[in-house]
């Protein structure tokens, strides 16, 4: 067959190789990481991953091995041509079409030259249609570029096109795209050093649903509702005040409410309740605790042997940033740019706890663009802009820090930049080098909070959003990326858009989220909903937190924890130190400041729940003569009273009357003698029921 192949006429213009001919070999697989794009190649050729080196590519293909890949006398012979299109025996099979080895025997034959220098300016992929009526439809993928601002070019043909989902949406070698499932699908669109998503939806209900009677409270409301509109998802309802106000006091406290705030607040009748409650909570001392914790967990703080000052130094800045709402890019700009005495500089432990310049790179990432740079210390992110002299020369940015109890910039240090084997250049990532600044830790500080800089506020408040719902518009919240696009992409521009606008105000944006409808709807699923987990009809339970989990069981109980160094009656949500010793925080599943919790931190699972089932320390709360209900007992207080008490205390609400009704015909049958031990069981089974161990 590739015999058969006619020669591109010599007056013809000769493929080019960086442009025209890599696309093939990334469309055939030829430079994955399955194949020769692996770190050691396979059967000793090897290609950069997803044609990110074109020049050593071109010199892999061409002057390898003495030249046996290419043939210019029988172009059609060629090895790197007769491999892949299965003529010669190749251990990937048949992997290049027709197309394909037309192009590449026409580039052979002209010479298997690689071309003058040639940018791809420009890449754009869009779908047929955007939204189709039924599974079994078909949607058409175009892709186009431009090439030094030239003229548009259809590269379709040359174009990887893959389904966040195979099973949902299945892609043909014709850029046709087969609806299988409802839903919203993603499809990424890899073209060069370029990927681009595009979404295809079939609405998860059959009929259209009316959304326009919906109160919309602000901007996050209209964008959830118009995706909701579009999906065919119904709303739930407003969940009612007790249910809002634990919710909203669990999210911005890591606090329960008490009987007389549950009591006050239900019969408050004012209609700006819910905000003059938010407003109250966000200025309160229990907020900056909370919050303080959560920020901990983001930048991983912890305390290095021997010594714990820093940390209390550290978390102390962070509990006054947030009582004085210090502005998110101002406070990360002190983060990035402090010096001096970590004993006594509370932002300058963000270096230090960093380890080294890569480590600090991938914090700094992570924690304020929202990305996964790791990726990009071996070869360039395989599914991000992000490439390797991105990676070592934001690790170069860091290099000449000093690291030790006195943070300072020093004289020397490098990293080396494992593409190039060389010291690595300052560089804001994807931007610009800095190999002449005289401040590089400053002028990236700069970049990262200036305004043009828009993944820094996308970032922030997407961490915002997945603290007030469980789960970020962006999931996870430390990958954004274009191949990850957002559940609702405006929403996300649009929050972003108003962060910036109000100065980068935390309070601000958590006081938005908290009094949106979408955020106060109920948990409880209407007709249409029930499978919903990301586009906000309802909303979603999650597991409590070890701490706020711990801190809530004594509450209701009545016996506070003990936890060396700390005076009694400290609470685990100001344990800011994951390295305090708590055994059994650590087994209600309290974050190590490991990568895989640094971010969620988000219930112990399994063990948790056997130890809330089986293990002493629960029973000992429950049981205590020094407890809440021993007390209670003690006063003369009414089986009646003393079910509504632990209700109130633990749901933030009274029982039912059908709930009410089996816990006293329980505790009448178990008689005088059995009372007390009745009691136990139904504070037990209280603490260990669903509605109070999740939020």
């Amino acid at each position: 067959m590739i015999a058969t192949v006619l020669f591109v006429a010599t007056l013809a213009p000769a493929p080019h190789f960086d442009t025209e001919i890599v696309p093939v070999l990334t469309r055939a697989g030829c430079n994955a990481g399955a194949c020769h794009g692996a770190a050691a190649g396979r059967g000793g050729f090897r290609l950069s991953l997803f044609g990110g080196d074109p020049a050593a590519d071109h010199a892999a293909i061409v002057h390898e091995l003495e030249g046996r890949r290419v043939n210019l006398a029988h172009p059609a012979e060629s090895l790197a041509i007769a491999k892949p299109a299965g003529v010669l025996k190749h251990g990937g099979g048949r992997v290049l079409d027709d197309a394909g080895a037309k192009r590449l025997t026409a580039w052979v034959a002209a010479g298997a030259p690689r071309g003058e220098p040639r940018r791809l300016t420009h890449f754009a992929v869009a779908a047929s249609r955007a939204v189709v009526e039924r599974d079994g439809e078909q949607v058409t993928l175009r892709a186009t570029a431009r090439f030094d601002g030239g003229p548009e070019v259809d590269v379709t043909p040359w174009v990887v096109f893959t389904a966040s989902d195979p099973t949902a949406l299945a892609i043909g070698d014709d850029a046709v795209a087969t609806v299988r499932r409802r839903g919203q699908h993603d499809v990424v669109a890899r073209f060069l050093d370029r990927v681009e998503p595009v979404r295809v939806t079939l609405p998860l209900g059959n009929r259209p649903v009316d959304l326009a009677a919906e109160p919309k409270d602000n901007l996050i409301d209209e964008e959830v509702l118009a995706t909701l509109e579009l999906l065919r998802v119904p709303a739930s309802p407003q969940a009612d005040d007790a249910t809002f106000l634990r919710r909203v006091r669990l999210d911005l406290t890591g606090t329960l409410p008490t009987p007389a705030e549950v009591d006050a607040f239900v019969r408050d009748a004012a209609a700006d309740k819910r905000a003059a409650l938010v407003d109250r909570l966000l200025k309160s001392n229990e907020f900056a605790d909370y919050w303080t914790l959560r920020l901990s967990r983001m930048l991983g703080v912890r305390s290095l042997p021997n010594e714990t000052e820093g940390v209390r130094i550290y978390t102390r800045w962070l509990h006054q940033s947030l009582r004085d709402n210090t502005p998110l890019d101002r406070w990360a700009h002190d983060l990035l740019t402090a010096t001096g005495d970590s004993h006594a500089v509370g932002p300058a432990n963000f270096a230090r706890l960093a380890g080294d310049a890569r480590g600090q790179a991938e914090l700094v990432s992570r924690v304020f663009l929202g990305a996964r740079m790791q990726c990009a210390n071996c070869h360039n992110h395989p599914l991000d802009r992000w490439t390797q002299d991105d990676y070592h020369g934001l690790a170069a940015v860091f290099a000449k820090l000093e690291r030790g109890r006195v943070v300072k910039a020093g004289s020397r240090g490098a990293v080396t930049n494992l593409r190039t084997g060389e010291p690595a250049t300052p560089r804001i990532p994807g931007t610009r080098d800095l190999a002449d600044a005289a401040d590089p830790v400053g002028e990236f500080a700069d970049w990262l909070t200036g305004r043009d800089n828009t993944q820094f506020a996308k970032a922030q408040v997407n961490r915002l959003w997945h603290a007030m719902f469980g789960r970020g518009l962006i999931e996870p919240v430390d990958d954004l990326r274009a191949t990850n696009p957002a559940t609702h992409p405006r929403l996300l521009d649009r929050l972003a858009a108003d962060f910036v606008a109000s100065g980068y105000d935390l309070k601000r944006t958590l006081r938005l989220i908290a009094l949106s409808r979408a955020y106060g709807r109920s948990a409880v699923a209407a007709a249409g909903n029930e499978a919903d987990d990301r586009y906000y009809a309802r909303a979603y339970r999650r597991p409590l937190e070890a701490e706020v989990l711990a801190d809530a069981i004594a509450a209701v109980t009545g016996v506070p924890d003990a936890y060396a160094g700390h005076p009694p009656g400290t609470r685990a949500i100001t344990l800011y130190d994951p390295l305090t010793p708590a055994s059994a925080l650590d087994v209600l599943g309290r974050c190590s400041r490991g990568a895989n919790c640094v971010e969620t931190a988000q219930g112990g699972g399994l063990p948790a729940k056997l130890h809330l089932l089986n293990g002493d320390w629960l029973n000992a709360k429950v049981a205590s003569k020094d407890g809440r209900l021993a007390k209670l007992t003690a006063q003369g207080k009414s089986d009646r009273e003393v079910v509504t008490e632990f209700y109130l205390r633990g749901l933030a609400r009274a029982p039912t009357e059908k709930e009410l009704t089996a816990w006293l015909d329980r505790i009448a049958k178990a008689g005088p003698d059995g009372r007390r031990e009745c009691l136990e069981d139904f504070v037990w089974g209280l603490l260990n029921g669903r509605e109070f161990t999740t939020r």
